[in-house]
């Protein structure tokens, strides 16, 4: 009797211990970006694991021990937390029992919006059910909402191509901004992709899947597979079709949820980026034809809706389209042509003294000798011509000084990577006639050694 009573204790609390892991594991990857909650549901779970073992031990093994499978896949959950709120991790230590080595990964969103927009379509005033005026398909779609959120889709539901007619005459620098929402339920091929290209025709390329200019982005749907491609007289001369981008992988193995993500492009020049979330998946030194004038971007799927009823279609959506125009890419300049100019380190009037919205140009210029470290630089500052001349060289030569320490002081650019100069008014681009033409003249030069 008395064994009976202690067995049963035994069970109960085995049950309750199993109980409270079950919920453990549901919180643990509800709460997967929250590092300390993780470690106290970490220690939770260890307990639970060495009271199951005493448990095994006490009464011949009547219960078994907690799935390993479920508790790794804890812990891998746990761990990519802590990577995600934590910049340095340390490494597993080695037999020797050799001091830990510290192991910093760095990683950044370096997408910088550009700020003056040429287009923008939310779909606001387009009325849900209608195409929105200002874009061309050669499929069909409308305008639909999701739940009550009250934000509006393009809801393209064929195969085919959607093509919005405000982003045309591509500058040599810009950015380009969407969202997309995908539902993949056909569980046939699914295939999405967009396109920059120049053309003579748009309205005639439009429904063409292969024309001899293009850049064409592509990823399947569900999976984190992805591909590129860059064409160029109808000849491919860059690709890569093994992209993995996991912001784009379903999360749950029946497809049941859809996947809402956005992309950011970036082009300067023939330099080409392209973000999913905060992600970064291409940076493509040679994406773009110098030669060519791009003025074409077009968006669609193929293989859509192959299923049997309506309750499985698959569903592809883009709203929030935002296009404006990019700052230069500093690293091109800088690397590739030796020299950088720039007018937007600011300074106050008769001063060395840096304003804070010279951040961005600081900033870029300090990526760029940090992703290059054994590139070498001297700093050149020059004045407009208002007063005195000596003066001038003075204050252009404190100023290349003031940029030297920012860089060295805030990014951690070696000093004896950088040299300083001054020319004061000595070497005008104009003639310093009007406040535009002075403006113009304050400038600090980055000259690569």
């Amino acid at each position: 009797m008395k064994v009976s009573k202690i067995l049963t204790f035994f069970l109960l609390c085995s049950l309750a211990a199993f109980a409270q892991e079950t919920t453990v594991g549901d919180r643990v990857i509800q709460n997967a970006k929250d590092k300390t909650y993780q470690r106290g549901e970490q220690k939770s779970d260890e307990t639970v694991d060495k009271a199951l073992n005493k448990v095994e031990e006490g009464i011949n093994g009547i219960f078994k021990k907690k799935d390993k499978k479920k508790k790794n896949e804890t812990e891998e959950v746990s761990q990519e937390s802590e990577n995600t709120s934590s910049e340095t991790q340390s490494t597993p230590q080695s037999n020797d029992k050799s001091p830990q080595k510290p192991v910093k990964k760095n990683s950044k969103f370096d997408f910088e919006p550009g700020q003056k927009q040429l287009g923008f379509d939310d779909f606001s005033t387009t009325n849900v059910g209608d195409f929105p005026l200002g874009w061309n398909t050669n499929s069909s779609a409308e305008i639909v909402t999701i739940d009550d959120s009250g934000q509006k889709w393009l809801f393209m539901s064929k195969d085919g191509y959607f093509q919005p007619e405000f982003i045309n005459d591509m500058p040599d620098n810009f950015t380009l901004e969407f969202e997309i929402f995908t539902k993949y339920r056909s569980n046939n091929i699914l295939e999405y992709q967009f396109y920059l290209m120049p053309s003579a025709n748009p309205k005639k390329d439009l429904s063409n899947e292969y024309p001899s200019d293009y850049f064409q982005f592509q990823w399947m749907g569900c999976e984190k597979a992805a591909s590129y491609f860059v064409v160029e007289n109808g000849e491919t001369i860059s690709k890569n079709e093994g992209i993995v981008v996991k912001d784009l992988t379903c999360q749950n193995q029946d497809y049941s949820e859809p996947i809402i993500a956005k992309f950011s492009i970036w082009r300067q020049n023939s330099r080409l980026r392209i973000y999913v979330n905060e992600n970064k998946v291409l940076d493509i030194p040679q994406a773009f034809d110098a030669k060519k004038k791009y003025n074409v971007f077009k968006i669609g799927s193929k293989y859509m809706n192959y299923s049997n009823g309506r309750e499985n279609d698959d569903e592809f959506m883009i709203s929030n389209i935002r296009y404006a125009v990019a700052g230069e890419d500093t690293r091109s300049k800088l690397i590739t042509e030796g020299r950088f100019v720039t007018n937007g380190i600011l300074f106050d009037v008769n001063s060395d003294n840096i304003k804070p919205e010279s951040g961005v140009v600081l900033k870029e210029i300090a990526t760029t000798l940090q992703e290059n470290p054994t590139v070498k630089v001297k700093i050149i500052g020059h004045t407009d011509s208002d007063g005195d001349a000596n003066a001038n060289l003075a204050l252009s030569q404190k100023r290349a000084v003031a940029v030297k320490n920012a860089l060295a002081s805030f990014y951690g650019i070696d000093l004896s990577r950088l040299e300083t100069d001054g020319k004061g008014e000595s070497q005008p681009l104009n003639n310093n006639a009007s406040s535009s033409e002075k403006a113009q003249n304050r400038r600090v030069e980055f000259i690569k050694l």
